[in-house]
């Protein structure tokens, strides 16, 4: 991360596209955004468009150092083991900071996961993942995405009820915890932001501006006006204000190489249209091991009666407009 001046490169956060007043509309890379927020440290702002579904996204980047969301612990995690930003130090070792923060990374993650893909229509989830790919694509992306996170949750046409019971009364729990511990005070934490106030506000901002307002989570979460208050008055001071970072569309998560020393400030009008071309090529490329996964995954349902059940039943009121 250093050079040969032992000057550090500046940060760049890769996450998903902004949308429903959101500077990141991503349930995952929302946090890593809002942590590095709080950590004070300048960094750029660079939204992937070609990749949505990338186990990838959220990363940071910095010269040739990459923290990956899908490596153990996440993006934030590695930040803080490889010392690019820790501001856990001092609350990891209190037993009452670790339970809520799992509690906010589990109950409260699962109940946004069955909202997004189970629980609601699927304008949030097209509008945040898929509405920058051609419309069979994204249509088909999204039953597999629904399909993984029945799997994942132990969703089953025998178990449905059940299930949405437990998600939502663990939500709830979550959130009565929380709003206790929390009071009237700004941060969980003796007055200062940690990555559990990362997550939390992360969570409360998406269930808030990104889900409909027939949301079953967003009705619980409303009921403790404190955990709200809490949500409103961080994101005017560190979301909403004026910041240095900048927002370039970005192609593909895998070629940070790319995209360092392509700046738009600066960049030629001939290098604006080698870019453009590149970007046309990877999309093509993109679209086109898509289409080759959903021949494999419908080949592979076909088979499966169960899978055809859960595929249907996902289908309730999902016709794109």
């Amino acid at each position: 991360m250093e050079d040969g001046r032992g000057e550090r490169e500046r940060l760049t956060l890769v996450a998903r596209k902004p949308c429903f007043g959101l500077p990141t509309s991503c349930p995952k890379c929302l946090p890593v955004y809002i942590y590095l927020k709080f950590s004070k440290i300048p960094f750029s702002l660079e939204f992937n468009l070609i990749r949505p579904d990338s186990d990838q996204l959220p990363f940071v980047e910095s010269g040739d150092y990459v923290a990956y969301n899908n490596e153990k612990g996440g993006t934030i995690q590695k930040l803080k083991e490889d010392g690019i930003v820790d501001l856990d130090s001092e609350a990891s070792g209190i037993p009452e900071w670790v339970s809520m923060k799992a509690m906010v990374e589990s109950w409260l993650a699962e109940a946004v996961m069955y909202e997004l893909w189970v629980g609601s229509d699927h304008k949030s989830a097209d509008k945040i993942y898929y509405s920058d790919l051609p419309w069979p694509i994204g249509k088909i992306l999204y039953f597999k995405q629904v399909h993984s996170v029945k799997q994942l949750l132990g969703i089953t046409s025998d178990n449905a009820e059940r299930r949405e019971e437990e998600i939502y009364g663990r939500a709830a729990q979550a959130y009565g915890a929380l709003s206790s511990w929390l009071g009237e005070q700004s941060f969980f934490f003796e007055n200062r932001p940690t990555s559990l106030d990362a997550a939390f506000l992360g969570h409360v901002l998406f269930t808030l501006h990104a889900l409909p307002e027939t949301s079953v989570l967003r009705s619980k979460l409303l009921s403790h006006a404190n955990l709200v208050n809490y949500a409103e008055n961080l994101k005017m001071e560190y979301v909403d204000a004026n910041s240095s970072s900048s927002s370039v569309p970005q192609t593909d998560p895998s070629s940070s190489a790319s995209r360092r020393g392509s700046k738009p400030k600066s960049k030629p009008k001939r290098e604006k249209t080698e870019e453009e071309k590149k970007f046309r090529r990877r999309a093509k490329y993109f679209l086109a091991t898509q289409l080759v996964a959903v021949l494999v995954f419908l080949s592979l349902l076909g088979g499966s009666n169960d899978a055809d059940v859960e595929l249907g039943d996902s289908d309730d009121g999902l016709d794109y407009e």
